[in-house]
């Protein structure tokens, strides 16, 4: 393999990521033992040789520049795998450590993913866990996290992607909605309902709502006087106080059909899914925290019956 760096080059990146992480060239020197000027000379020299600018300079302050904050997550994770490659090495990470950054569905955060976190830490307590709650997609790379959780997760040779389960929908309302409006009995009754609706932050697109009908697939773009995007919370809280029907994950409203605070609407039409996915960078180098939590949710979702 050909060499690309030499050791000022690799201290100077490393340098930089201080820097960076700190906001202040003074602040980075104090940590690495050096000098404000011996920073700033390492972070010139690597802006030469990229021929861009890294970070925007005032009397007071440093901030990345787009380019520098781009650079910056890779350096960071590249620095990471160098540390952990030299523990396994030499035998000291015996146990998973740093940092995991996870972007999570709202929804699949709330009710699947969050109430796991405290035993995953119980058995690896030297991870620290940064959890991104969103419906909008990350970029791995450019912002720098190590899995995440999407629904219907398109193709991408840069990821591997692991099948954690397909979450049953259900359609629901109150009974005091039911007794005003009525109960539908076919797919076509809905024309007649208050069905709350559900956008996709990504897209502007409104959910169909799936169903089974003799046999065959079918989807319904519902409508109704209600809409929400981003969070998917906000149907069921709709629904939940008579809005009117929503469809939803089973898992989520699981509580109030036992409790009979929400009833199930079209059951004979139910039985559709959606897939939850989890995915990560592909690449040889896996870090131990996320082997570790890898392992950890395959073996949670056999709790997940519903």
């Amino acid at each position: 393999m050909k060499r690309h760096f030499d050791d000022i080059q690799l201290g100077s990146i490393e340098l930089f990521c201080l820097a960076a992480e700190e906001g202040s060239f003074t602040a980075a020197a104090l940590s690495a033992g050096v000098t404000p000027a011996a920073v700033s000379r390492s972070i010139s020299r690597l802006e030469e040789r990229l021929g861009t600018r890294l970070f925007v300079r005032t009397t007071r302050s440093i901030r990345l520049t787009e380019g520098g904050r781009s650079y910056f997550e890779q350096c960071r994770q590249a620095l990471t795998q160098l540390v952990e490659a030299e523990r396994e090495v030499m035998g000291k990470q015996l146990e998973p450590s740093g940092e995991l950054r996870i972007s999570i569905p709202t929804t699949y955060g709330h009710y699947r993913i969050l109430p796991l976190l405290s035993r995953f830490r119980a058995r690896h307590p030297g991870v620290r866990i940064d959890i991104h709650l969103s419906n909008r997609n990350i970029d791995f790379v450019g912002e720098g996290y190590d899995l995440a959780i999407r629904v219907r997760a398109q193709p991408d040779s840069t990821l591997i992607a692991r099948h954690l389960e397909d979450a049953r929908l259900v359609v629901v309302a109150t009974q005091e909605y039911l007794a005003r409006a009525g109960t539908p009995q076919t797919l076509d009754d809905l024309e007649q309902h208050d069905c709350i609706q559900y956008e996709l932050p990504s897209s502007g697109r409104r959910i169909s709502w799936l169903f089974n009908e003799g046999g065959k697939e079918r989807e319904i773009l519902a409508a109704g006087n209600y809409c929400c995007s981003d969070d998917v919370l906000g149907g069921v809280t709709l629904a939940k106080h008579g809005a009117g029907l929503f469809q939803t994950y089973r898992f989520i409203v699981e509580k109030e059909l036992e409790e009979g605070s929400l009833v199930e609407v079209l059951p004979a039409f139910a039985g559709r899914s959606r897939p939850f996915t989890l995915l990560y960078p592909h690449g040889r180098h896996v870090p131990l925290r996320l082997r570790a939590f890898i392992d950890f949710l395959m073996e949670c979702k056999r709790e997940w019956r519903v």
